[in-house]
């Protein structure tokens, strides 16, 4: 049992979870040793490689069901892989928005032939995905994206600029957001997938520097007159695209909640175990009154957070995970994730300022998750919608 003293919910109690589990774990620690992700966040990306790695060990879509190529998994085997890339440090592995974000749509949403088509290559790590929503004048209001996406003989003329896109310089399978009817406002928003090699008129812009997690591509893309057949179309209807997204962004947002949660649990497994060893005035910091107290507050909003998060999953487990629910989870947990890191990182002292010290990186990682997959203070719009 960990830090938090939250038992393990019954629903992930399988034998099989726990075995995957054990190789996911086995495979980072082989494959990601702190010196090759070193090298990531020097470069700023994830080698191709590597995607190719996880593909063959089967970590990739894992919950795409076996006729397609994947694992024939569920939800619970991406929450595994959640934690894993956190714990064993591979943080710039966005594993989980290729697995969880990206891939659900072809699998929810796409026809048979999509199906057929996109599944099995995303499940042997031989393409990459990425989505492409945020916009330089549009982020966390998609009714405002600008990106079109008209009408031309049998396909579709694609022109704009997109932002924010994570997996932007690795990706070649990319979900578009755009307009095909651009008087329609959300009505007339549909979802394209491009496949990028060779793709004339696609553009990668810069990678883009961030205040953390280095070592996953964050970049610009421009579409200037790309065209795309017809059949490149999500679930190949028009003017869907708005109700796919209301669809599957409850997930994502679970998952920076889950996310949310590995980090602050262990981020107070790591600083008990510094200040433990750590003492000033001739006694352990652990021993004070106010590291203590701290602590103790650390200990209790993470509890609360890991409960109602075991509580979502479930519903998600179940096809019962609400907007509304999904809201809280991703606003009141990636909250108290900055807060419980930044008491954390205090206790560190000066030594939590500093590189060598995993709390540095937790610190910079968790400020974008009160940010990405719609900002918290979008949640609580959503979340008011429903008093």
């Amino acid at each position: 049992m960990s830090v938090l003293d939250v038992p393990q919910p019954a629903f992930m109690n399988d034998p099989d979870i726990q075995m995957f589990a054990d190789s996911a774990a086995r495979f980072f620690e082989r494959e990601a040793p702190p010196e090759r992700v070193a090298r990531w966040r020097k470069a700023g990306q994830v080698e191709r490689e590597f995607w190719r790695q996880a593909g063959q060990a089967g970590l990739l879509g894992v919950s795409v069901p076996a006729e397609y190529g994947g694992l024939g998994g569920d939800f619970r085997h991406d929450i595994v892989l959640v934690e894993q890339t956190i714990r064993k440090g591979v943080d710039g592995f966005a594993i989980s928005l290729h697995n969880v974000i990206v891939t659900p749509y072809i699998q929810t949403h796409g026809t048979e032939e999509q199906k057929r088509r996109w599944l099995p290559k995303l499940a042997n790590g031989e393409r990459v995905a990425a989505i492409a929503m945020s916009e330089p004048g549009a982020g966390s209001d998609l009714q405002s994206i600008r990106t079109t996406a008209i009408r031309d003989g049998d396909g579709y003329r694609i022109n704009g600029s997109k932002t924010f896109i994570s997996n932007g310089q690795t990706a070649d399978l990319i979900v578009v957001v755009a307009k095909t009817d651009p008087t329609a406002g959300h009505k007339g928003v549909s979802l394209l997938v491009l496949e990028t090699e060779g793709l004339k008129g696609f553009e990668r812009g810069k990678k883009l520097d961030k205040i953390g997690l280095e070592a996953q591509d964050t970049s610009e893309l421009f579409f200037n007159d790309v065209w795309v057949p017809q059949q490149n179309l999500l679930g190949m209807q028009e003017g869907k695209g708005f109700y796919q997204l209301m669809a599957e962004l409850p997930r994502e947002r679970l998952l920076l909640a889950i996310s949310g949660v590995v980090t602050m649990e262990l981020a107070l497994e790591t600083t008990i175990q510094y200040v433990k060893d750590r003492k000033a005035f001739g006694q352990r910091i652990m021993d004070f009154q106010n590291t203590q107290f701290k602590l103790a507050e650390c200990k209790a909003q993470a509890t609360v957070a890991k409960v109602y998060v075991n509580d979502c999953i479930e519903k998600v487990l179940l096809g019962k995970l609400d907007n509304t629910t999904s809201a809280i989870a991703k606003y009141w947990v990636t909250d108290t994730e900055w807060k419980i890191i930044d008491e954390c990182l205090q206790l560190h002292g000066g030594y939590g300022y500093i590189n060598d010290y995993p709390i540095a990186h937790m610190f910079r990682n968790a400020r974008i998750s009160r940010i990405y997959g719609g900002s918290n203070e979008i949640m609580k719009v959503l979340i008011a919608r429903s008093l």
